[in-house]
C-alpha cells in the first residue's frame, strides 16, 4: 500500500514537471512573430513572386540582426503560393490564417490580392501589397489593407503624358491579357489617351499564358500605330510579344508597364528589348537605403533585385516597425502606428494615407544596353 502511495505521488510530481515544461514550450511558441507572404512561387509569374517572398525574408533578417522586437523570441516568414489564381490565393490565405500569422506581404496579381484580402480581413490580419496596382485594392474600405507600390489610375495617365509630351504619339494600339490588373490598366490608358486626343486604333486582347501572338501582331502591323502599348501580367510574356513584334517588322515604339519591368525581360528578349519604354515607380538606385538593400539581396541571391523586391522589403519593414512601435501585434494598434509611420525605404520614402496607399511616383524607363535607364519623370515632366 505504501509503495502504491509513493508511486502515485511520483507520477503526480512527474505530471507537474511535464506540465510545467509544456507550459514553457507553449509560451515560447506564442512568443514568435509570424509573417506570411502570398505570391506566385510557381508558374509563369514565379520570378516576381519569389522576389516578393525573398524581399520579406531579407527584411526579417535585417530586423533580427538589428535586435528584433522586444517581447518576441523570433520572427518567422511563412510563404504561400497564390499562383496568380483567385481560388488558390483564397486557399493560401486560409492556410496563413491557420498558421496564425499576424500580417501578410502580398500578393502579386491584383486578381489574387483582392479576394485574399477579404478573407484575411475577416480575421483582422494586416495585408501589405508590394505589387498589386489595381485601384480597387485600396478602394473597398478595408482598414487593414495597405499598398506600398503605386496605383494604375496614376500609372496610366503618366504613360499617356509621356506619349503626348515627349514621344509625340498620335496613334496607339493597345493589347492586354484580360487579367484584372492588365486589362484595368489598359482601359485606363485607353481612356486617358482618348481624352488627350490620341487616336486609339484598336484595343485587343490575348489570353493569359499565350505564347503565340502572331494573330494580334498581324493586326498591329496592318494598323500602323506610332506606339504599341503592351499590358501583360509579367515580363516573360512581355518579352515573347516584343520578340515576335520585332520579327514581324513592327517599327512602332514599344511601351510596357510595371509588370513587364523586370530583368527577365532583357534575359529573354535580349537585343529585341533595346529602346523599349516602361513605366515603373521611381527608385533612386544611388540612395544609401537602396544600396544597402541591394548588397544584402545580392549576397543572398547572387542576382540583382527584381522589380518588386524593394517594395516587398519595405512592406515587411513597415509592418515590423509598426509592431515595434505598438509593442503588440494587436491589429488596431499596429494600424494606428502604420498610419503614423514615416521612413526612408529601399524603394522610396514610405508613409500611408487613410486608404492605405503610399503614393505613386511613376517614371518612364528605357531599355538601354541591356539595363533599365530612367528616361522621364512624370512628376516633374523632365527628362533625366
Amino acid at each position: 500500500m505504501k509503495r502504491l502511495l509513493v508511486l502515485v505521488v511520483a507520477l503526480a510530481l512527474l505530471g507537474l514537471v511535464l506540465g510545467g515544461c509544456g507550459g514553457k514550450e507553449e509560451k515560447k511558441a506564442e512568443n514568435i512573430l509570424k509573417i506570411g507572404t502570398l505570391s506566385p512561387l510557381t508558374g509563369p509569374y514565379a520570378a516576381d513572386g519569389n522576389d516578393i517572398r525573398q524581399g520579406a525574408e531579407i527584411a526579417v533578417e535585417v530586423f533580427k540582426a538589428q535586435g528584433g522586437i522586444p517581447g518576441y523570441s523570433d520572427i518567422q516568414v511563412f510563404p504561400q503560393d497564390s499562383a496568380c489564381d483567385p481560388k488558390q490565393a483564397v486557399a493560401a490565405a486560409n492556410k496563413l490564417i491557420n498558421d496564425k500569422v499576424s500580417a501578410v506581404v502580398g500578393a502579386y496579381c491584383s486578381s489574387s490580392t483582392i479576394p485574399a484580402s477579404e478573407t484575411l480581413a475577416e480575421e483582422k490580419i494586416i495585408m501589405l501589397t508590394p505589387a498589386s496596382t489595381n485601384p480597387q485594392v485600396t478602394e473597398r474600405g478595408l482598414p487593414y489593407m495597405f499598398r506600398t507600390c503605386g496605383r494604375d489610375d496614376h500609372q496610366g495617365p503618366a504613360a499617356v503624358k509621356f506619349m503626348t509630351d515627349v514621344a509625340g504619339v498620335k496613334k496607339i494600339f493597345i493589347v492586354d491579357d484580360k487579367t484584372t490588373y492588365s486589362q484595368g490598366l489598359a482601359d485606363g490608358v485607353e481612356s486617358a489617351a482618348r481624352a488627350a486626343g490620341i487616336e486609339v486604333l484598336d484595343h485587343d486582347h490575348v489570353n493569359q499564358g499565350d505564347k503565340d501572338y502572331s494573330a494580334v501582331l498581324t493586326k498591329v502591323k496592318a494598323a500602323g500605330p506610332d506606339l504599341l502599348y503592351i499590358s501583360l501580367q509579367n515580363s516573360a510574356t512581355g518579352a515573347l510579344m516584343v520578340i515576335q513584334a520585332k520579327r514581324m517588322g513592327i517599327d512602332a515604339i514599344l511601351m510596357g508597364q510595371d509588370a513587364v519591368y523586370h530583368p527577365q525581360l532583357m534575359e529573354i528578349a535580349k537585343g529585341d528589348a533595346e529602346g523599349m519604354f516602361l513605366t515603373f515607380g521611381a527608385i533612386d538606385k544611388n540612395a544609401t537605403a537602396f544600396k544597402d538593400f541591394q548588397a544584402k539581396w545580392k549576397e543572398k541571391t547572387g542576382k540583382e533585385p527584381g522589380a518588386y523586391s524593394a517594395y516587398s522589403f519595405d512592406s515587411a519593414t513597415a509592418y515590423l516597425n509598426a509592431v515595434k512601435a505598438a509593442g503588440t501585434t494587436d491589429p488596431a494598434k499596429v494600424r494606428e502606428q502604420l498610419m503614423k509611420l514615416k521612413f526612408t525605404g529601399a524603394s522610396k520614402d514610405i508613409s500611408y494615407d487613410e486608404k492605405g496607399d503610399s503614393g505613386s511616383n511613376y517614371t518612364v524607363y528605357q531599355v538601354k544596353d541591356g539595363a533599365f535607364v530612367p528616361y522621364w519623370n512624370s512628376l516633374t515632366g523632365q527628362k533625366y
